[in-house]
């Protein structure tokens, strides 16, 4: 079975091929990262066209990739949502329009379960159950995952995704924008006692996350030494506070995690979205343990993360999620797109 995949939801358009029987044979992806640079954001309406210019040859040169044509494709894949309106619109039109030319089933995706499910892409790939980390942009959160559309939302972030107030935190250091990868590898140069910036929620007893807070703590301590350079921000200066706000972010996602598994009692965690290619983040959760009981011995936990290049939009992952839904027979549901759908309505 070959099943075309389609993501559109933000500022990547990518098209990929999987094989149930030879796995991902094709994968393009094209990103809008310089368009959207000069505006220091993602324009929406921007988005939406560029979108519908890459679609077509992007589609093409996957088949070319992969030496199928149009007639292998088994059933189409696409992003269903959460996004920006347009730019699904743009994907779920042409997902459509193309499975309907072709007589074949369209398959909507959840673009958050596309991400919990790549790191199945890796030839070293995690068993159910698990818990999954979604850490990207648009969300924080941690899901229990027994299997395909099997899952249980465990917490949280309750404002900025970790990965939005990465950029946020980069603007406000005056890093080009997209700014949180910028921030991440200056954080290697800067100095870890520097400065102290505080771990919201987590002492909270719960797995909700904030980072919003951490966000401001970072522009006091800015401004702070502006005021004490004459309006500057010397780039030593700089470097440590991209370190500190790193190592916090870093530091409740990691307590959370541990809090997470102990919950489930799983011992299998999955990272996905982009902030799992964060160096630090990957180093310090390849390396957990949870301890059970405070006298007992400490317990491994086999972490897995997708390729890197699988970590940002793609449509490898939305192939697979479409792959795995035919196979479990699961139910599709038209051609509408849903700019806000919460994971946890999806659960089956």
């Amino acid at each position: 079975m070959l099943v075309l995949g389609i993501e559109s939801s933000c500022d990547e358009t990518g098209v990929a091929l999987y094989s149930t029987e030879h796995g991902l044979v094709g994968n393009q992806l094209h990103t809008q990262m310089a368009m959207h640079a000069e505006y220091g954001g993602v324009v929406p309406e921007l988005a939406s066209r560029d979108h519908i210019r890459r679609l077509v040859p992007l589609t093409q040169a996957c088949l070319r990739e992969a030496g199928k044509n149009y007639a292998d494709i088994d059933a189409v894949a696409y992003t269903q949502g959460p996004g920006l309106g347009g730019a699904l619109l743009a994907g779920s039109a042409f997902a459509n329009a193309l499975a309907f030319s072709l007589g074949k089933p369209v398959i909507p995706v959840h673009h958050l379960e596309g991400h919990l499910l790549s790191p199945l892409l890796a030839e070293d790939k995690p068993a159910f159950p698990f818990v999954a980390l979604l850490v990207s942009g648009g969300h924080t959160q941690f899901m229990a995952v027994r299997g395909i559309g099997d899952y249980k939302l465990l917490g949280e972030s309750v404002d900025d995704a970790a990965g939005e107030a990465f950029d946020k935190t980069a603007k406000l250091l005056g890093l080009p924008y997209p700014g949180g990868a910028k921030l991440s590898e200056l954080a290697r140069l800067g100095r870890a006692d520097a400065f102290s910036f505080p771990r919201p929620m987590l002492h909270s007893h719960d797995l909700q996350m904030s980072f919003s807070g951490l966000k401001t703590a970072v522009l006091t301590a800015v401004q702070t030494v502006r005021a004490e350079h004459g309006g500057q921000l010397p780039d030593p200066v700089r470097n440590d506070i991209c370190r500190a706000f790193q190592d916090a972010v870093v530091d409740v996602l990691l307590a959370k995690s541990r809090q997470a598994l102990l919950h489930t009692g799983y011992r299998t965690l999955v990272v996905a979205g982009g902030v799992g290619a964060n160096w630090k983040l990957r180093a310090e959760l390849a390396a957990l343990q949870v301890r059970p009981s405070p006298k007992g011995p400490p317990e491994a936990v086999r972490t897995y993360f997708p390729p890197l290049p699988l970590c940002t939009d793609n449509g490898a992952m939305i192939a697979f999620a479409g792959a795995m839904h035919l196979q479990a027979a699961l139910p599709a549901v038209g051609f509408n797109v849903r700019p806000r759908w919460p994971l946890a309505e999806i659960v089956r």
